[in-house]
């Protein structure tokens, strides 16, 4: 690794711990070239946050990861229509692109283009513009549209061309029919041919928010498909383009393999998003069924596969009469045995007590652990737990937790908890309660 790209590393590992940047690095660096990650960034975000985006695609250069970037510009357009007297109108949801409006369309992806790869190039990073010859198109609706086209077809070899060179390549959302004729694309539709078309790692959708919001204005952690989608789409809360917009990326990774997914972050985020099982936006990918299991349920566990889980991601053994001296109230555990949730019930039975929250390495960064917690806090209103002072997870606790306490030895969380002498309680029963997991070697 050259000098360059260890202090790239350094500066990513001062947002995760070094042994994460270098878990993704080994991973997005096993694709091939075209296939770590297509990024996709709105016209706001390049008017507005342009040195920020700029300097995150200069971070994945130096660490020799090459993004497939598309860009947007709505805004610019709206402003070069306005003054050239050209009244913009929406149909569906698409631009209606008259021919005289193509060519201001065409000036204008071409100016933000220039812009974008001025700004790399500011920085040492290569850039070319691609303003055509990757998308293949055919009008929708000529009659309604104008000039607005479908992809029919990708073409990748300006883009492999430019990242042989060791340029990124940066793409204008125009596409041309097989005649000639340049068409006006959505960069989203642009951005899932795209994605369609590479069958890349990541999907990064750059915006001003960061991220899909809750009903409160947070944005959700991690989407699990396969346990959140029906449930999310059924929210009064979840606004029309929000339930666009996961309408559309579900689509996209029912056409790509298992391991994709999709995140959605802000630009100066971009590299604790790639590089961190924390993230910092939304991570949607299809995920696996997570099954709760309770009362006579508790039968069904596999012991020694969960034993195996709760071993290998606290590094410790644990005790060999947990699973008959424990009182389960609740246990979370997606169907691969890589992620759970573990309730018991600890003298006070109307508020549960987390006692194992794991997830393996492999799964670390997937999105099924933040899935399980989101689930289990829907479930459970109150809820308080302890971890170890020196447990590195406890900046994400401190984060989902309404209170902590901390003593010489354990940090005690909880949520939902009312008034000074319930918090006191679980406190001390939380303080009290013995260790689970054999002291180590």
């Amino acid at each position: 690794m050259s000098s360059t790209q260890e202090i790239i590393t350094r500066l990513l590992g001062s947002i995760g711990t070094r042994k994460e940047v270098d878990q993704y690095l080994k991973q997005f660096a096993s694709a091939s070239a075209t296939r770590f990650a297509i990024i996709k960034v709105g016209g706001n975000v390049v008017a507005r946050e342009l040195d920020d985006l700029a300097s995150s695609l200069t971070f994945l250069h130096q660490v020799g990861l090459h993004p497939i970037l598309i860009h947007g510009a709505g805004p610019q357009l709206d402003e070069a229509l306005g003054a050239a007297g050209i009244v913009s109108e929406r149909v569906d949801g698409l631009r209606v692109t008259s021919s005289t409006a193509l060519e201001v369309a065409r000036r204008v992806f071409q100016e933000e283009n220039f812009r974008l790869c001025a700004a790399l190039e500011e920085l040492g990073t290569r850039a070319r513009p691609i303003l055509s010859g990757v998308f293949e198109a055919e009008a929708i609706a000529p009659e309604r549209l104008g000039l607005v086209g479908q992809v029919t077809r990708v073409h990748l070899a300006a883009v492999e061309a430019a990242i042989r060179a060791g340029q990124l390549p940066i793409l204008a959302s125009l596409g041309e029919t097989a005649g000639g004729q340049i068409l006006n694309i959505n960069a989203d539709v642009a951005a899932r041919a795209l994605a369609l078309g590479t069958q890349p790692f990541k999907i990064v959708f750059l915006t001003e928010t960061g991220g899909l919001l809750d009903e409160n204005g947070q944005i959700l952690s991690a989407i699990n498909l396969v346990e959140d989608y029906d449930l999310l789409m059924a929210q009064p809360w979840l606004h029309s383009g929000m339930r666009l917009k996961l309408q559309e990326i579900k689509q996209l990774l029912d056409g790509l393999p298992h391991t994709s997914s999709v995140s959605i972050t802000k630009p100066h985020l971009l590299a604790r998003e790639l590089f961190t099982h924390r993230g910092s936006g939304t991570l949607i990918r299809q995920g696996e069924r997570v099954q709760l299991i309770e009362g006579e349920g508790f039968a069904s566990i596999d012991q020694e596969r969960l034993r195996g889980l709760l071993e290998d991601c606290f590094q410790r053994k644990l005790l060999l009469n947990y699973f008959d001296k424990k009182r389960f109230f609740r246990v979370y555990l997606a169907d691969s045995y890589h992620a759970t949730a573990i309730l018991t019930s600890e003298g006070r039975r109307e508020i549960p007590y987390l006692d194992k929250f794991a997830v393996t390495q492999e799964a670390q960064g997937a999105g099924v652990g933040g899935s399980i917690w989101q689930r289990m806090r829907r479930d459970n209103p109150k809820l308080f737990w302890r971890s170890r002072v020196d447990n590195p997870i406890n900046s994400w606790y401190f984060e989902h937790a309404d209170g902590s306490f901390k003593s010489d030895r354990w940090a005690v969380f909880w949520y939902g908890l009312e008034g000074f002498p319930e918090v006191r309680a679980c406190i001390e029963k939380a303080l009290a309660l013995p260790a689970t997991l054999m002291a180590s070697a």
